[in-house]
């Protein structure tokens, strides 16, 4: 079997984040706009591969103030940087339908290697005759290691914002044009 290309359907699909907000509580927010691809290869996973650009103008954490300030230079900088991207470097299969998917994730123009640690939830068709996949994934980030240093000292003691960002992601993906066939 060759390996099958699903492009994102982000209708259907979220990408997620949290962060601890004075050090007793969770912010959480999504990116609203995003595209990419999974090319999947059920056979020899390590052929398989993941492509995503995220627009971090489209941050949202439903505080328009906050939204504003992440994509201020302090944070997301989103005139200077109107992107956040995600390449895989190496695709494994974990037990049953876990992938962990290695990658280098770009965010400021500073780019790190991540691990995802995914699983591929199942397949079939819409009611239109599209064949859908659906992927979840999840991974932890050190925001400072990408430039996201901005934070204010707290009067009680610890900082206003985390330096953990905890990222889901729920993937609905339709197969590619040409490869419709079942």
């Amino acid at each position: 079997m060759a390996t099958t290309t699903w492009n994102l359907d982000t209708t259907h699909s979220g990408i997620h984040f949290s962060v601890r907000h004075m050090v007793i509580a969770k912010v959480r927010g999504s990116f609203r706009k995003f595209s990419g691809a999974v090319s999947l290869d059920e056979q020899n996973v390590a052929a398989s591969s993941v492509a995503v650009t995220i627009e971090t103008g489209s941050v949202d954490t439903g505080v328009e103030q906050r939204d504003n300030h992440l994509r201020s230079p302090d944070f997301f900088d989103v005139e200077k940087f109107p992107s956040i991207a995600f390449q895989s470097t190496k695709v494994e299969k974990t037990s049953g339908n876990g992938l962990k998917v290695t990658g280098n994730l770009t965010i400021r123009d500073v780019t790190r290697e991540v691990v995802l640690e995914a699983e591929q939830l199942g397949v079939g068709k819409d009611p239109w005759g599209n064949t859908k996949a659906a992927f979840e994934a999840k991974t932890s980030v050190d925001r400072r290691d990408f430039g996201l240093t901005w934070n204010q000292a707290l009067e009680t003691g610890g900082v206003l914002v985390g330096e953990k960002i905890e990222i889901a992601i729920e993937i609905q993906a339709v197969k590619a044009q040409g490869e419709q066939a079942a």
